[in-house]
């Protein structure tokens, strides 16, 4: 008998991938030393190399890091990093030049959590299919801290709106939304005060373009027109009283825009001056394959 799928189990959804996350920072000496040397990413050689913007990559997305104020994300990002013991190393080693910042790290039992210089939390995972798919160096999801009651709200805003998989789990707290392969906006409802927006962004890119574009133009969403290949919306709205949900910045871009899946340099962080080997320069994003059928 022939082999039976779950077809719906492989859609993504209009939204094929989470790129970036935007956060200013004021010093990009403080920035390097926590995003290249403490997390052990690395800084995009081709592109804002000068010293009013830094890129870092992480496997096929990046950290945005414009200079100036600090800005906060209201919640935290996540990241696939392998090696929890020499992420441990790294974090250690770059206390001292960190000191008197607000950097810190806690170990748990999932994740390590990072705070960065300025306050943004990182939780860094180890790589696991079940959980990140074949990421082994990536950013899978970005969690936001939302007011109490706006989650079903969120997910149907995401679900009519940008025409992406969205749910509520976790008893009706967290909404979960799909933004790439294996990469979620997850927007988990807290009581606790949250600071007013601070005009940070995520960037995705969607196949249908024209289509969310439409749907935010009728109903007065769209804030920016930014060129031919993006646009941008800032807040999440409940679809039947109007009533805002959430602020964040979304970048949304074509697929044809010419950034889409720009190859990225990952540098491998164990390479060392001193213990230097040939051929273990790059760090791959993804997991080694997997048979896709029984056939050999």
């Amino acid at each position: 008998m022939q082999q039976s799928y779950d077809r719906p189990a492989e859609d993504v959804g209009n939204s094929v991938h989470l790129e970036h996350v935007n956060v200013s920072i004021p010093s990009q000496q403080l920035a390097s030393l926590f995003y290249v040397v403490a997390l052990g990413l690395t800084r995009d050689p081709y592109l804002m190399v000068s010293d009013d913007n830094m890129w870092v990559n992480v496997g096929r997305s990046q950290f945005h890091l414009p200079t100036g104020p600090a800005q906060v994300l209201r919640g935290h990002t996540g990241l696939v990093i392998s090696g929890r013991h020499a992420l441990l190393q790294r974090l250690e080693s770059s206390r001292e030049k960190l000191d008197g910042t607000r950097f810190d790290f806690t170990e748990h039992n999932d994740y390590v959590e990072a705070i960065c210089p300025w306050g943004n939390r990182i939780r860094v995972h180890e790589p696991d299919r079940a959980r990140f798919g074949r990421i082994a160096l990536g950013i899978p999801y970005v969690e936001f801290d939302v007011p109490v009651g706006t989650a079903a709200g969120i997910a149907a805003f995401y679900r009519e709106v940008i025409e992406v998989p969205a749910q509520v789990v976790e008893d009706g707290s967290v909404a979960r939304v799909q933004v790439g392969n294996s990469q979620y906006l997850l927007f988990h409802e807290t009581d606790r005060p949250q600071p007013e927006f601070d005009e940070h962004h995520v960037q995705i890119y969607v196949s249908d373009f024209s289509g969310p574009y439409q749907r935010l133009k009728a109903r007065n969403l769209l804030d920016r027109e930014d060129n031919r290949y993006q646009y941008r919306f800032r807040d999440i709205v409940d679809l039947e009283t109007g009533r805002k949900l959430f602020t964040i910045e979304h970048e949304v871009r074509s697929v044809k825009h010419p950034n889409y899946l720009r190859p990225l340099v990952n540098r491998n962080p164990a390479q060392m001056a001193r213990t230097y080997s040939p051929g273990h320069d790059e760090l791959h994003w993804a997991l080694p394959p997997q048979p896709m059928d029984e056939r050999s």
